[in-house]
């Protein structure tokens, strides 16, 4: 008995060292870089305009009359605030279409580093905009951030789960999100009048995109390219594995490359795929349609008609119009707490919960929110109800909903497979995004409070397809995960994993010559799943 309760405890222990050790300094610094300058523009970029908006209207209006002689309409000058705001998902777009022959040719690390060139042009642009008296430049430099915001949006979810050990490969993967939420707050809090939330000094909240970028491209050059695509796609065994070794933080790393070479035998090919192929080929048909429903569900569950209504319910809570951006940072710390809370919690309850879980909140919230703000004038104690179904809307977002899908995206599909998905997920993405700014207007003229209404059938939605469709892909390899989507996409497994695009397949004899890594006592061996 005592030698059983001693097995079980070090067992216990080892499984302990083993998660410590999965979390080298390397692999730390890669995603914090690698994220800060990546998702973390993406989230400043989203609110980072707010703050300003005044401003920058009046620098549109007196441009406008310098140029022709008479102020511009109120029309035209909403146009032009609107084009401002929303050009920069069709940038997004953009960026999501051209990722993929971006991170074949040049790698992932190598795409997040080149992507550097839009973030500081696009900041150049904006933040001299003022100066040279050109609200073009603020345009134009809002469509190259979309741009940036697009490409790193994939190639970043790309990097971080081709280096990470599949124990902590959501933990890793949840700091897109995480980064995203902290983007959005620095830029609520940049944006107070106390810093750049001035007429006077607006274009510094532009200008300081600059940093991120700039740290990046310092420190991301002395990491290693993602081992994955050094062995799968170049066939570097020696580069892919150092890399293996610093990203894991240990000299023995042959398991972890016959793991991957192993996976590369069983799939028979290492080539990339269009995305008409990805889209014909049967054995990821359901993994396509998941990821286009959670990406969908990430755009249209109705947080943009939450920041559209937030300074309202504030201001009908009884708070003071100069106090509600000092209450507004409440959101964006919320956001960055919930995505944290995820990040902890997602290797140990999973995607599924965390998922369905987070959509299901909202669900009750919007529900409650709708009627709280339909009777608001009715009781007195209902605005402060309200703020709370704001922050708990939030919460239950980032919770689950608000990094995830960039997760899932990664794990289903395989190394050939993967640019292709997350060009589709992209697409998906930024499309949902531009819809929403277009419609959400004309939903909430049509329905006032009730629109909230309209997201929380969305999330059922999502929620219910995602109970009955998405399997739990928590520490599985790519082999597991396709094998529990094999008899809902009606394939053999072996016709899965044998029948990748034959008009591509290698030889055998070129895969065993380009496949093979050395190991202990100068053997070579081939891994076997």
């Amino acid at each position: 008995m005592e030698n059983k309760q001693q097995s079980n405890g070090e067992m216990k222990e080892n499984k302990a060292v083993k998660k410590k050790m999965n979390w080298s300094g390397s692999l730390i610094v890669a995603s914090l870089t690698g994220a800060f300058g990546s998702s973390f523009l993406y989230g400043y970029n989203l609110s980072v305009v707010n703050a300003p908006a005044v401003y920058i209207k009046k620098f549109y209006n007196e441009t406008w009359e310098r140029r022709y002689g008479f102020s511009v309409d109120e029309s035209t000058l909403t146009l032009l605030w609107s084009i401002t705001v929303s050009i920069f998902a069709i940038g997004g777009l953009v960026g999501a279409i051209i990722v993929t022959p971006i991170v074949k040719f040049f790698g992932r690390k190598c795409t997040l580093l080149l992507n550097n060139v839009f973030a500081v042009t696009a900041a150049l642009l904006m933040s001299l905009s003022l100066l040279a008296g050109s609200f073009e430049m603020l345009i134009l430099g809002r469509i190259i951030m979309g741009v940036d915001a697009g490409i790193s949006l994939s190639a970043l979810p790309m990097y971080l789960n081709e280096i990470s050990p599949k124990e902590i490969r959501g933990s890793l993967g949840q700091v897109t999100a995480i980064f995203i939420c902290i983007g959005v707050f620095t830029g609520q809090v940049l944006g107070l009048p106390e810093i750049f939330g001035q007429e006077s000094r607006w274009p510094y909240l532009f200008g300081a995109i600059i940093v991120p970028s700039l740290i990046q491209v310092v420190i991301l050059p002395f990491l290693p390219e993602s081992p994955r695509y050094l062995l799968l796609e170049k066939h570097d065994t020696s580069r892919a594995e150092k890399a293996f070794q610093t990203f894991l933080g240990k000299d023995d790393v042959s398991h972890e490359v016959e793991e991957v070479l192993a996976e590369s035998r069983v799939q028979r090919n290492t080539k990339s795929v269009s995305v008409l192929q990805l889209l014909w080929t049967r054995a990821v048909r359901w993994q396509i349609v998941t990821v286009v429903v959670t990406m969908g569900c990430y755009q249209l569950c109705g947080l943009n008609a939450i920041w559209y209504y937030t300074n309202n319910i504030f201001s009908e809570a009884g708070i003071n119009r100069e106090t509600i951006p000092y209450v507004t940072l409440s959101t964006g710390a919320v956001e960055t707490l919930a995505a944290v809370f995820s990040g902890l919690a997602i290797e140990r309850l999973g995607r599924r919960p965390l998922l369905i879980g987070g959509f299901g909140m909202m669900i009750v919230f919007f529900a409650v929110l709708t009627v709280s703000l339909t009777l608001q004038n009715t009781v007195y104690w209902l605005p402060y109800l309200s703020i709370f179904c704001i922050l708990a809307i939030i919460a239950s977002f980032c919770i689950g909903p608000g990094g995830i899908p960039f997760v899932l995206t990664g794990e289903f599909f395989q190394q050939s497979q993967r640019p292709a998905a997350f060009m589709i997920a992209g697409t998906v993405n930024w499309l949902s995004n531009f819809a929403v700014g277009l419609l959400f207007p004309f939903i909430q003229s049509g329905l006032q409070t009730y629109c909230f209404l309209v997201f929380a059938g969305i999330c059922f939605a999502g929620a219910t397809y995602l109970f009955f469709v998405l399997p739990e892909t928590k520490n599985k390899t790519f082999h597991e995960i396709s094998q529990a989507f094999a008899k809902r996409n009606k394939v053999s497994l072996e016709l899965q994993e044998m029948n990748h695009y034959p008009g591509e397949r290698k030889s055998s004899a070129e895969q065993e010559s380009n496949f093979t890594s050395p190991v202990d006592n100068g053997e070579t061996k081939k891994g076997i799943v």
